[in-house]
């Protein structure tokens, strides 16, 4: 297997051990392989989540993904990236996005993988409304998730 790029936006779960298999089976020069799974947690902003429903707008979700992690091409040498982020109604520890990246050094990966998940969460038309026991609200970006984006530039 050659390096590739893998962009997906689905409702269904994925498998981790696979996605994993896939990013490290990919090439053998690289020698670093980074994952970072986002989950859906209990609580947020000192109230209690019962689930998440996320929606986007499918012409340009995959379009933003795939010009992140470009740009993240761009700024470190990498090799398999994959991008995988769940739509549609989740509850309380399921999986909502998988980010995977290969390089040949760790650097590199550790990076590249940050700063696709700091500019996924900023950049991407993604829109996430909460249940929470005060009743549904929908969930803006954090102010500490913009700054973050802002300081890679």
């Amino acid at each position: 297997m050659s390096h590739f790029t893998q962009i997906s936006v689905q409702t269904q779960d994925f498998d981790f051990a696979y996605q994993y298999q896939k990013l490290r089976d990919s090439n053998n020069s690289d020698g670093a392989l980074v994952t970072f799974v986002g989950l859906v947690r209990d609580m947020n902003l000192q109230q209690s989540v019962s689930g998440l429903f996320l929606e986007h707008y499918p012409a340009m979700t995959e379009k933003v993904l795939n010009d992140i992690v470009e740009t993240a091409r761009v700024k470190w040498h990498l090799g398999s990236v994959s991008v995988i982020h769940r739509v549609g109604q989740l509850k309380v520890s399921d999986q909502i996005v998988f980010v995977g990246v290969t390089s040949q050094h760790r650097q590199s990966a550790y990076h590249a993988n940050e700063f696709i998940m700091d500019y996924l969460k900023t950049q991407a038309p993604f829109w996430k409304k909460e249940t929470t026991t005060q009743g549904d609200k929908w969930i803006e970006a954090k102010i500490s998730d913009i700054q973050k984006s802002k300081d890679w530039s």
